[in-house]
């Protein structure tokens, strides 16, 4: 029998590339994509094939997938991986980049999902796996475009579950709490740049503090963690439906859960009081 090929967008740090290493170990063939090609550069002693794709280009997406289905005929794992957190108020940040993270998060994967089911479905097998976030059930000040994609995947997925399992293919879902990554410094640095001077700015100062301890093990966990979801999802025989990852991934989920909306505001505002500066 062939080695099941998997194929992992956003693979160039944090959670990809992590992914896209485990898939190999586990017997996979691999092809792992990003803009950032040169970071994937290390992934190759795994055996994973490093190739140029860009979510957000038609092109790159139809090349990438055409040139795996030339070589091997068959997408047996398709991670979805590829996405971006912009952060500051609705008021202050360009429609414009409102729709780039809709254009990364939501209709790269979207587009990456069409491009593989036709031969996943003429092999009644597959998995769609779709890399969503805690941030998919729950919200953040100054995170609405962010948190509006991710509910959208959410969606987008359990739609995509039901009408795929006619087919033989299984789509879950992943939702990472905080994940050791450059994400979140990158994105504290977009929300200042866009709301630290203006009506919001006490409130980004304290959510930039907030999204800056991703890099920290005491309130983030290890990228690898959401791998051994991933491969789960990827290789058992009844793949959960979702995979909340990390320490409070299913603490904040159950409170979202079981608070009403205004009990829940208070809670998440009370956590990020705790970090530098104070509301206003």
């Amino acid at each position: 029998m062939p080695q099941p090929v998997a194929f992992v967008t956003g693979a160039s740090t944090g959670i990809g590339f992590e992914t896209a290493k485990k898939l190999a170990s586990a017997g996979f063939t691999v092809y792992a994509g990003a803009r950032r090609v040169e970071l994937m550069e290390p992934l190759k002693a795994s055996g994973v094939k490093v190739v140029a794709l860009d979510v957000t280009d038609e092109a790159s997406m139809s090349a990438a997938v055409g040139d795996v289905l030339a070589a091997h005929g068959r997408i047996d794992v398709l991670v979805n991986n590829a996405g971006y957190g912009t952060y500051g108020s609705l008021e202050e940040v360009e429609l414009a980049e409102g729709r780039r993270q809709f254009d990364v998060n939501v209709f790269g994967l979207a587009r990456m999902t069409q491009l593989v089911i036709p031969a996943m479905r003429a092999a009644r097998a597959g998995r769609i796996i779709n890399i969503s976030s805690i941030g998919g059930k729950m919200y953040e000040p100054l995170g609405a475009w962010y948190h509006a994609t991710k509910f959208a995947v959410e969606g987008l997925s359990d739609s995509l579950r039901l009408e795929l399992k006619p087919h033989g293919i299984d789509v879950a879902v992943i939702e990472p709490a905080g994940t050791q990554s450059e994400w979140g410094a990158i994105a504290a640095q977009g929300l200042l740049a866009s709301s630290g001077n203006g009506p919001y700015a006490a409130q980004a100062k304290i959510v930039a503090a907030a999204l800056g301890t991703t890099d920290n093990p005491a309130t983030s966990s290890r990228p690898e963690l959401a791998a051994e979801a991933i491969l789960h999802a990827a290789t058992a025989r009844r793949p959960r439906t979702r995979y909340p990852v990390g320490a409070s991934a299913r603490g904040i989920l159950l409170l979202r859960h079981l608070l009403p909306d205004r009990a829940f505001d208070a809670v998440l505002w009370n956590i990020y009081k705790r970090f530098p500066g104070r509301a206003a």
